[in-house]
């Protein structure tokens, strides 16, 4: 019975991420823009713990049923991490272009 019902508590839990309530992402890696050496925004190693968006939660489970590499996940969350760090939710630098490179660890929680 437990090997039933695991996948169903698992799939609710992904679907109720992707619609309504987003996920958790705890980082820690290079993380940053391209700026003036020194600025407070030049690419350097960041722990952040971020709440990203359903959207981008359903653009990560997404892209993995579809068997994307972990480069191209990694991609995808980079995209959403900019967007909540960086970019504010679109109130701040906009089109800004984010590097997320040498990742110690990543973990996501939904």
């Amino acid at each position: 019975m437990r090997a039933r019902w695991q996948p169903r508590v698992r799939e609710r839990a992904r679907r109720q991420a992707a619609t309504s309530t987003g996920l958790v992402v705890d980082t820690r890696a290079r993380f940053g823009f391209t700026a003036a050496p020194g600025t407070t925004d030049d690419a350097r190693i960041r722990h952040l713990t971020p709440a990203l968006p359903p959207q981008h939660a359903a653009r990560l489970f997404d892209a993995q049923d579809a068997g994307a590499s972990e480069q191209q996940l990694r991609h995808i969350a980079s995209e959403g991490l900019g967007e909540m760090y960086f970019r504010d939710g679109g109130r701040r630098a906009l089109g800004l272009e984010v590097e997320f490179t040498d990742v110690e660890h990543i973990q996501f929680d939904i």
